[in-house]
């Protein structure tokens, strides 16, 4: 392959003959997210995804990502850059696992993160994103019990806001179980003056320690409309690329994990690249797929979130 191609700019005239459009997540490199028609968190890529009239969908994040496009637009073509951009979350909740621990709450009314296989949507009785989890169970009828899957710490932090009892599945993500508290701390003495952000699905020790708690679109508009100048982020360092664009005069740190980096990176989110959005658009592959009786069945437990949504 030639090192010489314009990436971008193929990949701008691929998108207009092919009628596509390209959604990227804020975890996504920088340069994947600048050649995106929208970059957003879950909730609005979904969103997007609903609404779209492109022919083809290019979906620059997760594999979970990719199927809930799918999920609602059966009849259009939907391609990830890389196939193995999976999900540490996902992966961590096995549909049978699943299945093992729902049946043994018969009657249980079951919320699902998005960060889930389509398998376990299917089993779901509505899904949820960081951005509306708590607006989601807020809406749950409340003579029932909630089982509330993968990521238990979102889930202790919609207990809180709610006051809802739920039963957790013990997952969670490996980018934001890694934050340090400690070196959290050390930065908050460096930096006296910064405000700390921090994402729900962070460790509850790290949590208690933010001046704000949300999801990534979440502290991406705390942070644009704050009058604070230094923010102490807390979350995957993809979103750092659209606070500087929003706010190029103020300072963004992101927070150490506790393995020796600077900043947290998904690795999963990282696998996706310029080069490879480009072959994919001009290849026609991969392409994301799934049996219709497992589309048909994750389709309503997510079609009941965008509707709880509006």
């Amino acid at each position: 392959m030639s090192t010489g191609v314009d990436y971008a700019q193929e990949i701008q005239e691929l998108k207009r003959s092919m009628n596509a459009v390209i959604l990227a997540h804020y975890y996504q490199e920088s340069e994947v997210q600048d050649v995106a028609d929208f970059v957003g968190d879950s909730l609005a890529l979904a969103q997007a995804a609903e609404r779209t009239e492109a022919d083809v969908i290019v979906f620059c994040g997760v594999h979970f990502m990719a199927e809930t496009a799918k999920i609602l637009n059966p009849t259009r073509l939907v391609l990830l850059p890389d196939l193995k951009a999976g999900c540490s979350l996902s992966d961590r909740c096995p549909p049978a696992a699943f299945k093992a621990f729902k049946d043994k709450h018969p009657g249980a009314f079951v919320v699902s993160y998005v960060n889930s296989s389509a398998a376990v949507k299917a089993m779901s009785d509505v899904i949820c994103t960081s951005s509306n989890a708590v607006k989601i169970v807020n809406q749950v009828p409340k003579d029932r019990q909630i089982l509330f899957a993968p990521d238990q710490h979102l889930g202790r932090h919609v207990m809180k806001q709610t006051g809802r009892d739920m039963v957790l599945w013990p997952g969670s993500c490996i980018v934001h179980e890694i934050f340090s508290e400690k070196k959290l701390v050390e930065l908050k003495v460096m930096h006296p003056d910064a405000e700390v952000v921090a994402h729900p699905e962070c460790e509850e020790q790290v949590l208690r320690h933010a001046d704000f708690i949300g999801s990534t679109k979440g502290l991406l508009d705390f942070v644009l409309k704050s009058p604070k100048q230094k923010f102490i982020v807390v979350t995957e360092a993809g979103i750092l690329h659209q606070m500087k664009k929003g706010a190029p005069e103020k300072t963004f740190i992101p927070a150490p994990p506790d393995n020796g980096c600077a900043c947290n990176e998904c690795p999963y989110m990282r696998l996706n690249t310029l080069e490879k959005l480009w072959k994919c658009m001009n290849e026609r592959t991969p392409e994301l797929t799934m049996p219709e009786g497992l589309r048909e069945a994750a389709r309503a437990p997510l079609q009941r979130m965008l509707e709880w949504s509006r």
